[in-house]
């Protein structure tokens, strides 16, 4: 049973792989599609995407901190990508402790702390590990774009207007800051499990805040990219989540092709 199973899905891959990108992109918006009518209809308030986006990135950082501490190797992992994400993790965490302190509040406190220790753990503790010149994307090319949009592009709440710049660019970071984990990957070819299961995760919280957005959306019949927040702060945020979302489905696709297929390491195709 076993091997008939892994016959079908390397059949069922090896198809895939031989398909022009026009049809590999097709293929994944359809699953995309499904996957959120499923999620329409067995979720009846929709605002438990955000909690459970939050929740999965907890479950991803947690994983890191389990390889740190038992494999003492931190290869593979972007420092670069780690800094980015406790940026924007501090940043949202003043503004939900000022604007909001609810249960968000909760899990982007044992975000930030699961990942401040992480980094303390690649610059000092296992240095010696770590691969900076795979790592080489200048993160001021990311932050630096992020606070002027959020200068522009805020949310119109009662808030103070520093208050919403801040939340705007934790957002804006928040979509980008994972680009430099995959230009290390691009560059490595390989990734190793606790890596993968890192990033994945990562995909899943992705997909999950981006089908809030979408859905609402769609259940407003658009009416809700106009609510009183802002003429562009909407739309942006539902760009900048599909933006991401699709930046790591590429990668969750070969993740997933390589635990259907038994193996450990996730490798990555060589750019054209």
């Amino acid at each position: 049973m076993g091997r008939r199973r892994n016959s079908a899905v390397n059949e069922l891959f090896g198809w895939i792989r031989k398909q022009s990108m026009k049809v590999k992109i097709f293929l994944g918006v359809v699953i995309a599609i499904l996957l959120l009518v499923g999620l329409k209809y067995s979720v009846k308030d929709h605002n438990h995407f955000f909690v459970a986006s939050e929740a999965v990135h907890v479950a991803g950082i947690f994983v890191l901190v389990y390889k740190l501490i038992t494999k003492k190797t931190c290869s593979g992992l972007s420092l670069k990508s780690q800094e980015l994400t406790a940026l924007f993790l501090a940043v949202r965490f003043y503004c939900s402790f000022a604007m909001e302190g609810d249960i968000h509040t909760v899990l982007d406190f044992l975000t930030l702390v699961a990942t401040v220790w992480v980094i303390y753990m690649i610059r000092f503790k296992l240095n010696p590990t770590y691969i900076e010149e795979l790592d080489n994307m200048p993160i001021y090319y990311l932050v630096i774009p992020c606070a002027i949009l959020s200068i522009f592009i805020h949310p119109s709440t009662h808030h103070n207007a520093i208050n919403r710049m801040c939340w705007a660019f934790s957002v804006f970071l928040e979509s980008v800051s994972v680009l430099p984990q995959l230009r290390l990957m691009q560059n490595a070819k390989m990734v190793e499990p606790f890596t993968g299961h890192y990033v994945f995760a990562l995909g899943i919280a992705r997909f999950l805040g981006c089908a809030h957005w979408i859905i609402q959306v769609i259940e407003t019949r658009g009416a809700y990219l106009f609510v009183r927040t802002g003429v562009l702060w909407i739309p942006v945020v539902l760009v900048s989540e599909i933006v991401q979302t699709f930046i790591l489905a590429d990668f969750c696709y070969y993740y997933a092709k390589s635990v259907m297929e038994g193996q450990l390491l996730v490798r990555l195709p060589c750019p054209v």
